[in-house]
């Protein structure tokens, strides 16, 4: 019970954090449950159900919120979905460790570019081009397949990169990532991997908590300030993927 507890309060903080900044909740729950000592094969199938559960609480509260784009709601949702699929064919040929180095250097790049947006423009803009939201969702969807996350990070850092307002693209990006999620959770339930219902109960209990907190406090939160998180945490990721990679953790 006391496990379950802490799980619990791992996908609180990851769900908040996500749901806020519209990434994290995939990478901050497995890194601290493959510290805590949770074999990764259950971490990843359970990271993934559970996202299914708090992407749909988390979208809905954007929903409710207004903070959802509809037509780029729609490009994320189809091209995310078939680079999900993608991604499955692709993970039989390729190995993930090929692609990460490609995936940190353009990550750490992204997010200081944001930073740098985000002190040098207008953050509550909304002119970024709908061109963008293809191939970003493409991406994105590819990368959490074959990585086992990622959806946000390129989703979200490459629209609010491309001039975005960091409201409707992390409301959007959210509500389209349950979709996503669903497609993953499938692929994964095909191939035999199913999580720990411990892991993942605990998983979904706090995410749901601190769902709906999210959706409601970003409408408060200045969009200079929120573009500037997004850079920051989009760099974080990206060096403790760079830190792995060269073997100092």
């Amino acid at each position: 019970m006391d496990d379950f507890y802490f799980f619990a309060l791992v996908g609180f903080g990851a769900q908040l954090i996500d749901g806020a900044l519209g990434m994290g909740f995939g990478i901050i729950s497995s890194t601290v449950l493959l510290a805590s000592g949770v074999p990764p094969a259950v971490v990843t199938a359970s990271t993934h159900s559970a996202k299914s559960f708090t992407n749909a609480a988390a979208g809905m509260s954007h929903y409710l919120a207004k903070n959802v784009d509809f037509a780029l709601f729609l490009r994320l949702t189809l091209t995310g979905v078939a680079g999900g699929i993608a991604g499955v064919f692709v993970v039989s040929y390729v190995h993930a460790d090929v692609l990460r180095p490609i995936i940190a250097v353009y990550l750490f790049l992204m997010g200081a570019y944001i930073i740098w947006r985000a002190f040098r423009s207008d953050a509550s803009a909304t002119d970024y081009s709908m061109s963008a939201a293809a191939p970003a969702g493409l991406i994105a969807g590819f990368l959490d397949s074959v990585g086992g996350g990622g959806w946000g990070p390129v989703a979200t850092s490459t629209l609010v990169g491309r001039g975005g307002a960091p409201r409707y693209v992390i409301g959007t990006v959210t509500l389209a990532e349950f979709f996503v999620s669903i497609v993953v959770v499938a692929i994964l339930l095909l191939q035999g991997k199913a999580g720990d219902i411990d892991v993942m109960g605990g998983l979904v209990l706090g995410g749901l908590v601190a769902a709906p907190l999210a959706g409601w406090s970003i409408r408060f939160l200045p969009a200079r300030g929120l573009m500037a998180g997004v850079g920051v945490l989009v760099i974080a990721i990206s060096s403790l993927m760079l830190i792995r990679l060269l073997g100092f953790v």
